[in-house]
């Protein structure tokens, strides 16, 4: 029955999408304002209807609503022509949602726990990411990939997704030994995503500035170039700094906030206002100083630690993930809607699982294996972090971006799309099965 309601939900997408167009005509016919106003009220209905519908049918069965909310969302590829039609507003819009996202990331993880687990974390969030760049790249191209869009895919799809593995590993009770693989896995979706970002902006700039992409050897000395670690360090360096200023301004609103608690104020309505804001005042912030936004957020995120500090923000808290789980990531994932269609799908649907196959049974273990060598993680963290990849929301929004840059690179999203209904459909499900076979769970 529950995968009845599935099926029954995907026809009446699939419905609403063949009488989407006459429609759209009629609203169009209003003319000016009205019909901007019409347009974005029905794509908002669409994301928030079949967004809800996803997370409910989802429950009890094998599927993710995420993948639900993917596939949903391009079935509806026609109902969601507006926003094809507006690239720019699409892109904004997924990264300011993905920038409280990675926010929510870094609240996540216990800033004492991270300490004990900088240094694993750095290196599988960073150096694992370059691995997983460099052994992909190669692949892609091997797979027939031009240059340029194979280091893009390389590059957008080395990213993780906290949205996505949070749920997955709140499910795992881990023994004592093992709690920090939980801990090491949210907190290196976090970081790659931002190196994820910066990376991603790199090989946009490679490619607007005519630089040959074609091998390997031409895509290191590119990367590697002088000039071109200055930008990278820099994005890093001012992406910190403005994480920590976004920090400061946690830290003062939870003084603020604290004094509320003394004389027994409480929470209230108006106090999410600002647990929204600061991360999107962070991202710009470090946008205008030219270091990473992503980066940003989640340092802030990291180092002010609400959901481990003071119980007067547990609420605000909660409601905002309330709001992430039933606005933020269906709108994210629908997003792909309007840039791929089912037809788009279908004819990339062996390359994407030739490309996701290589990204979870090749590239995600040895980029495990090589960059926790320094480390002291034993055997079973190693092999349970290799089956840990979930992509996602940071993907998505990454695909957006670029796709808005480069609309000749017809094949990014597709492919983007399959890593993503790939690794968010097969390794939610074999990790807890996975975990029990390490025997790392009580």
């Amino acid at each position: 029955m529950k995968y009845l309601k599935i099926a029954v939900l995907f026809v009446v997408a699939y419905m609403l999408d063949l009488a989407a167009p006459t429609l759209l005509e009629r609203i169009a016919e209003l003319g000016g304002t009205e019909t901007a106003i019409a347009n974005s009220l029905w794509c908002l209905g669409l994301f928030l209807g079949f967004g809800w519908a996803c997370s409910k049918f989802a429950e009890g069965t094998v599927f993710p609503s995420f993948t639900l909310q993917l596939l949903i969302g391009i079935v509806l590829h026609d109902a969601l022509a507006p926003i094809a039609s507006q690239m720019m507003l699409a892109v904004v819009v997924c990264t300011a949602l993905a920038a409280i996202i990675l926010k929510g990331g870094g609240d996540e993880v216990d800033r004492r726990d991270f300490v004990k687990i900088a240094f694993p974390t750095v290196m599988i969030a960073l150096v694992g990411y370059l691995i997983t760049f460099f052994v992909m790249f190669p692949i892609l191209l091997a797979l027939g990939l031009d240059g340029k869009l194979a280091a893009l895919l390389a590059a957008i799809i080395g990213s993780t997704d906290p949205a996505a593995l949070i749920p997955t590993l709140k499910a795992i009770a881990f023994k004592d030994e093992y709690k920090r693989l939980a801990n090491i896995s949210v907190a290196e979706s976090a970081i790659n995503d931002a190196v994820g970002a910066i990376f991603v902006a790199a090989i946009a700039s490679m490619i607007l500035a005519g630089n040959s992409l074609d091998s390997l050897g031409a895509l290191v000395s590119g990367l590697f170039s002088a000039e071109n670690m200055m930008h990278l360090g820099g994005q890093f360096l001012f992406g910190a700094f403005a994480g920590v200023i976004g920090w400061v301004a946690m830290y003062g609103y939870e003084i603020y906030k604290s004094r509320d608690n003394a004389r027994n104020v409480g929470e209230t309505a108006y106090d999410f206002a600002m647990v929204l804001a600061i991360p999107l005042v962070t991202f710009l912030l470090a946008q205008m100083i030219h270091g990473n936004g992503f980066l940003a957020a989640f340092v802030a995120g990291l180092l002010a630690n609400y959901n481990h500090g003071k119980e007067y923000f547990h609420k605000t808290l909660h409601t905002m993930e309330i709001k992430i789980e039933s606005i933020a990531k269906p709108t994210i994932f629908m997003m792909v809607g309007p840039f791929v269609s089912l037809g788009n799908l279908w004819e990339t649907a062996v390359l994407g699982l030739l490309v996701s196959l290589a990204f979870i049974l090749i590239a995600r273990p040895v980029a495990v294996l090589l960059s926790m060598l320094p480390t002291n993680l034993s055997i079973k963290d190693k092999l349970f972090l290799s089956a840990v990849r979930e992509t996602g929301v940071i993907p998505v929004v990454l695909a957006v971006i670029t796709v808005a840059q480069f609309p000749e690179m017809t094949q990014l999203m597709p492919l983007t799309a399959w890593v993503v209904i790939w690794t968010l459909t097969l390794l939610p499900a074999i990790t807890p099965w996975w975990s029990r076979k390490l025997g790392i769970v009580k």
